[in-house]
């Protein structure tokens, strides 16, 4: 069984399609899903999706590019949510570099705001990080962000970067870049990260594995992700779902079940 630690089943590209598309996840193996809010309609959706389906699970959280956005009624709304029985981490939070919608100073705010909410109610966070590896690690550090913990979410960065990650009580996850052919940083990681730091995600419905590359992505696809994982690693398909999967449920908080 498979966790896909990442899915954005309440993006608009699933509007007419997410029940087939959580039947087909389930078809391929997928026990488990985070689904991630980053706005408020997202977050309102994806709390929709979790009352409704025993298998999926939420993160709530402010996107870094509409860091600019957030006021303070939202921390207020997320600290209330984080109390919600299927909330299970905040995020996706973090700096990114690459678009240019919110001010640097605005991102980082934001961002450490959000680790000390965190920390206040006791969940891991989910990061993104786009073109802003050192800062991202450098603000983690500062904001003892080790207390909580949480996920390098679809992790781009170099192995240096991943061991400053785990260092600090992160864990690295992969989703569809490992299996493009010239993704050498996400291969190396693969390889490097202890198996109890790792965990597989989709990211869907971006960047899809091969051989869907540049098609909508999907949860059912993190199969393809945790095979090439394996490979990598040399170790069965069957102990890396296992492990990647158990790592998840470890991390959320969810016990109990098979």
């Amino acid at each position: 069984m498979l966790f896909d630690t990442h899915v954005h089943l309440n993006a608009d590209q699933f509007e007419e399609d997410v029940e087939e598309t959580i039947a087909r996840a389930q078809e391929a193996g997928v026990r488990e899903m985070v689904v991630v809010g980053f706005d408020e309609p997202t977050i309102k959706r994806a709390l929709e999706l979790v009352e409704t389906h025993e298998e999926l699970y939420a993160a709530v959280g402010w996107h870094p590019v509409d860091a600019v956005d957030m006021r303070e009624e939202h921390f207020a709304w997320l600290e209330e949510l984080s109390t919600h029985p299927k909330v299970v981490a905040l995020g996706e939070m973090g700096l990114d570099y690459h678009w240019d919608k919110s001010p640097t100073d605005v991102q980082k705010n934001v961002f450490r705001k959000q680790i000390a909410l965190a920390k206040k109610v006791n969940l891991p966070i989910i990061i993104h990080n786009r073109s802003a590896d050192q800062d991202v690690v450098d603000i983690l550090r500062e904001e003892n962000a080790e207390e909580v913990g949480g996920i390098m979410h679809c992790f781009g960065g170099s192995v240096e970067i991943a061991d400053q990650c785990l260092k600090m009580n992160f864990h690295i996850s992969l989703g569809g870049p490992v299996t493009f052919k010239n993704a050498k940083q996400p291969k190396q990681v693969a390889v490097h990260v202890p198996l109890d730091r790792l965990l597989i995600e989709t990211d869907c419905p971006f960047l899809a594995p091969h051989p869907y590359r540049g098609k909508r992505n999907e949860p059912a696809y993190v199969k393809r992700v945790a095979e090439d994982v394996a490979e990598l690693r040399g170790m069965s398909y069957k102990e890396l779902a296992s492990a990647t999967r158990e790592n998840a449920r470890v991390l959320f908080g969810l016990k109990g079940g098979d």
